[in-house]
């Protein structure tokens, strides 16, 4: 019998993971609709910012924290809750990134209803998705969302961002081509 902890990893898996038919899975899909912006471009920034190497594949992880820039992968929601209380009376909540799409509670814990909400894996998508129409506003392009949705003030960190983003896009693109998981 599988241990509770091991049960929410298997079914975060499932739920976070694409078949090859389902690339991007269905709740990037479906979130990235409502919000009108590509799955592929979501489901990218995911990766980009909580993607861990699970049995081989590149796979965003839910319960990621970033703290005074030092990542953390936690095995539930509720480890990953516990620890970011702990960090919230530490640090500035601006040093504090939480969730699948690294949302910094310091500029955008207003749209959760507690910290850790955060830590829910379709409020976190549904908040990074409409940063992400909210940079696309701006700037015209996903690549260039991109760059400000991870560093809206730009610069070298923007830049970099924004290559390392394309690269992911591509490989994603080029693997729902190729009918294949990433």
């Amino acid at each position: 019998m599988a241990t509770p902890q091991l049960s929410g990893i298997a079914l975060m898996l499932a739920m976070l993971s694409a078949h090859a038919e389902e690339i991007p899975p269905p709740a990037y899909q479906l979130t990235a609709h409502d919000a009108d912006i590509p799955s592929t471009v979501l489901f990218a920034i995911a990766l980009q910012e909580s993607g861990i190497h699970v049995r081989g594949r590149l796979l965003p992880w839910p319960w990621t924290l970033n703290i005074a820039g030092t990542p953390y992968r936690f095995a539930t929601r509720q480890t990953a809750c516990h620890a970011l209380l702990q960090a919230l009376t530490r640090h500035d909540a601006k040093r504090v990134d939480v969730g699948l799409g690294q949302t910094n509670l310091g500029y955008h814990g207003q749209r959760f209803s507690s910290p850790c909400d955060a830590l829910d894996p379709y409020r976190n998508l549904a908040v990074t998705a409409a940063l992400l129409q909210e940079h696309h506003v701006a700037t015209g392009d996903w690549v260039s969302a991109s760059g400000r949705y991870h560093r809206p003030a730009g610069g070298n960190p923007a830049a970099r961002y924004r290559a390392s983003f394309s690269r992911q896009l591509e490989r994603l693109l080029a693997s729902f081509k190729q009918g294949t998981p990433p």
